[in-house]
C-alpha cells in the first residue's frame, strides 16, 4: 500500500486507521511492510517492520520472548516472506519488546544482528546480571535518596517476577552482532537506508531513514502520542539522559524532512514528524517549570511525583516514575536552576535556585499530569 507523502504538516495525520492482524503484515511503502505482536497493558501491541531485500528480508525490532510472540513469528515466515529467509536482523534499542526475539530468528536463519554498539552491550550485560541493579546495595542506595521506603525493595522485587512472565524480562543475546552508527548507510533491495541515533529513552537508540521512499522507522524515539520514559536508573545514578532526548529531538529536526512518513513502535504511523518533536520538547520544558516551581520549598523525587503523574501508582508505575522525575531533575540540575543535598536521612532533596523563576513561572497553566508512566 503506498501512501501518497504530504508537503506541510502542522499537526499529526494518520493515513492508515487500523494495525495488521496478528500473523500477517501490510505494505506501506515499496519493500516495507508492517506487522503488529502483542504486547500485555495499556499499549496492547508493538510495531515491527520487514524491508525486502533481493536474497531475503530484514526484520526490524522482534517483540517479547514469550510463546505468543514466537508462534505468531513462524506464522508469518510461513505465510508472508514469499519463501525467502530472513537475511537480517535490526534492533533500533535494547528494551525487551525490540529485542526478545532476536536470538531465535538469528539463529533460525543464522543470520546478522544489527545494533548500536551501545545497545548491545547494555543488553547483554541486563541479560547477564537479571536485572537494572535494583536488588542490590546500588539500588537500595538509589531508591532510599529518592525518598522510598525501606520495603520499596521487595515491592520491585515481586513486580520483577510478573513482567517476567509476560516476557517483558531481558532475554539471552546473540554471541556477536554487525555495529550500527549514526549515518551509516545500509543498501536494502533498491533503497538507501541510513542509520540515525537518539539517546535518552536508551543509550544509542537506531531509527532508519529512508531519503527515496521519505520513510522513517523511529522505534520509540518518536512516538505520535505516548511519551517515551526517560529515566534516571540505579545502574547510573547519576546520568543525564533527558540533556540526551532533548539534545536528540532537535537533531532530528533538523535531519528528518517534515513530509516523512514516520513508522513508529507504537501507536499507528503517522505525518507530522517536526510538529511532534516540537511538542515533545515543549510538554519537557513545561514538565520541568512545573518542578521548579514545586522545588521552591525542597522536594525529594517522590514527593515530585504528584507535579508529573495524576493517578496512584503501583510499584511498576512507580519504579518509571522515580526514574523520570529524576530525570528531569538532573537536567535542571545541569542547566543551574535546581541543586540538591542530601539530608541527615541520606535522602536527596531538591530546592530551585534560579533568581529568574519568579518571573517565568505559570503555576496555573501547565499541562495536566499525565495519567501514569508508560511502559515506553
Amino acid at each position: 500500500m503506498n501512501i501518497e507523502n504530504q508537503k506541510e504538516h502542522t499537526e499529526i495525520t494518520y493515513p492508515l486507521t487500523e494495525r495488521p492482524d496478528a500473523g500477517t503484515t501490510m505494505e506501506v511503502a515499496p519493500g516495507v511492510r508492517w506487522l503488529a505482536m502483542p504486547m500485555p497493558g495499556s499499549l496492547g501491541f508493538i510495531n515491527l517492520y520487514l524491508l525486502e531485500d533481493i536474497e531475503g528480508w530484514w526484520v526490524v525490532d522482534t517483540g517479547l520472548s514469550n510463546d505468543q510472540t514466537k508462534t505468531l513469528w513462524e506464522k508469518i515466515f510461513a505465510d508472508e516472506l514469499q519463501g525467502k529467509p530472513v537475511i537480517g536482523v535490526i534492533c533500533t534499542h535494547m528494551h525487551p519488546d525490540h529485542i526478545g526475539q532476536s536470538l531465535m530468528i538469528t539463529n533460525k536463519f543464522q543470520c546478522p544482528l544489527y545494533m548500536t554498539c551501545g545497545e548491545y552491550y547494555q543488553a547483554r550485560a541486563f541479560s547477564s546480571s537479571g536485572g537494572f541493579s535494583h536488588n542490590n546495595w546500588i539500588g537500595k542506595k538509589f531508591y532510599k535518596q529518592a525518598g522510598m521506603p525501606d520495603d520499596y525493595m521487595e515491592q520491585i522485587e515481586k513486580m520483577w517476577s510478573t513482567r517476567a512472565a509476560e516476557g517483558m524480562n531481558m532475554p539471552t543475546m546473540s554471541g556477536g552482532f554487525e555495529r550500527l552508527e549514526d549515518g551509516q548507510v545500509l543498501t536494502i533491495g533498491n533503497n538507501d537506508w541510513r542509520i540515525v541515533v537518539g539517546s535518552g529513552h536508551s543509550p544509542e537508540h537506531a531509527c532508519l531513514y529512508c531519503p527515496a521512499l521519505k520513510v522513517l522507522i523511529s522505534g520509540d524515539q518518536i512516538l505520535p502520542i505516548i511519551t517515551s520514559n526517560v529515566s534516571v536508573h540505579p545502574s547510573e545514578p547519576n546520568a543525564n539522559p533527558m540533556h540526551n532526548w532533548m539534545t536528540s529531538h532537535d537533531h532530528f529536526l533538523k535531519v528528518i524532512p517534515d513530509d516523512t512518513f514516520v513508522l513508529p513502535a507504537h501507536n499507528l504511523p503517522f505525518y507530522g514528524v517536526k510538529a511532534r518533536l516540537r511538542d515533545l520538547i515543549s510538554h519537557h520544558d513545561d514538565r520541568m517549570l512545573a518542578i521548579e516551581e514545586a522545588c521552591i520549598e525542597p522536594k525529594d523525587a517522590k514527593e515530585l511525583l504528584p507535579v508529573l503523574f495524576s493517578r496512584e501508582l503501583g510499584p511498576p508505575q512507580m519504579m518509571m516514575a522515580l526514574g523520570e522525575a529524576i530525570a528531569h531533575v538532573h537536567l535542571l540540575i545541569h542547566r543551574n536552576r535546581i541543586e540538591r543535598e542530601l539530608n541527615d536521612e541520606g535522602v536527596y532533596k531538591y530546592r530551585s535556585i534560579d533568581p529568574t523563576l519568579a518571573r517565568r513561572a505559570h503555576p496555573n497553566d501547565h499541562d495536566a499530569p499525565n495519567e501514569a508512566p508508560t511502559y515506553v
